[in-house]
């Protein structure tokens, strides 16, 4: 179930937005309201659970990060109704939930309370603060899923030279006093910001569930040579006014600590680029990006008055 769609709003929706949004919709699905109409107490169920979440900054924040289907995994239905307002939400337009009855004041109907039959009365505190049961959700066997502890997050540094190679590191995390070692297998080409599950290395669940995951933020360090763009990687090289006017030849230096004779062309500008077929970095299916030779002009501080005279020879050509 989408919780947003549930309530109509959108994913940027205020907090004081869903409230109201699940003000009127409680008022007009209440089933006090539409006796022996079960669709509306499905859709009562729906926008109160979806309320239950959204209003609670935690479990939004867990909802929004893991979608669903991962709430769903880290959440029983007992966790999600666990200290909601809805009560105090109900009350300000006159739903009374006390005493295990939900009742419309004002002529507005009266009979068993959805919230008695949905979740039963008595035995656990929440929703508000009044005594409320979730027996109904503990009876079905669906709802029965054992809370998983929550997820570590961690920064992961790799080089370059483990962007292109892939490599394997171990980790030590710390779980109650013990160590634990972990692998960690760095795919080959993996990106900056890229995040890496290990499935069951989180922390323990407080309720005899699975374990957590870790998950491994991916972060690039600079390096002092070469930066990326893409699966490309770029290198600075310097060469001087008279190489860039006639041609030369340079040798460029790459990631695999190889160097490669370039022949720069006559008339190059500075900035210009030169473009070395699969020097660069394995992209998803292996194929290697290119190596990106930037140009730069190599002036002298001071010129010699050798230097100077054919300068000016220069400029009196128009050059």
């Amino acid at each position: 179930m989408d919780y947003y769609k549930a309530l109509g709003v959108g994913r940027s929706a205020s907090p004081e937005e869903i409230k109201k949004a699940y003000r009127k919709l409680a008022l007009k699905y209440h089933p006090d309201r539409n006796q022996g109409n079960k669709e509306a107490e499905n859709r009562f169920k729906e926008i109160s659970e979806a309320y239950a979440v959204l209003s609670d900054p935690e479990k939004r924040k867990q909802y929004d990060t893991f979608g669903a289907d991962g709430f769903q995994q880290r959440y029983s239905q007992e966790d999600i109704f666990r200290n909601a307002n809805i009560n105090d939400i109900l009350r300000e337009f006159g739903i009374n939930l006390g005493g295990g009855r939900a009742t419309f004041h004002g002529g507005m109907g009266g009979g068993p309370s959805f919230f008695d039959e949905l979740f039963g009365v008595g035995g656990m505190s929440g929703m508000g603060g009044q005594a409320q049961d979730f027996r109904h959700f503990q009876q079905d066997p669906r709802r029965q899923q054992m809370v998983k502890g929550n997820d570590l997050s961690l920064e992961l540094p790799v080089t370059l030279e483990e962007v292109l190679h892939g490599s394997e590191k171990t980790i030590s995390l710390g779980h109650g006093g013990k160590s634990d070692k972990v692998s960690v297998k760095i795919p080959a080409g993996i990106e900056d910001g890229k995040k890496l599950r290990i499935n069951g290395k989180g922390a323990p669940s407080p309720m005899a569930g699975p374990p957590g995951d870790l998950l491994l933020l991916i972060r690039v360090k600079p390096h002092p040579v070469f930066s990326r763009e893409g699966r490309n990687l770029v290198v600075d090289q310097e060469i001087p006014l008279s190489g860039a006017l006639l041609g030369t030849d340079i040798a460029v230096p790459t990631l695999e600590e190889r160097r490669l004779k370039v022949k720069v062309p006559a008339g190059s500008k500075p900035g210009a680029k030169l473009r070395l077929k699969g020097q660069g970095l394995p992209g998803a299916g292996g194929a290697r990006g290119d190596l990106l030779v930037r140009l730069n002009l190599k002036m002298p501080a001071k010129l010699t008055a050798d230097q100077r005279e054919l300068v000016k020879k220069l400029a009196a050509t128009g050059l």
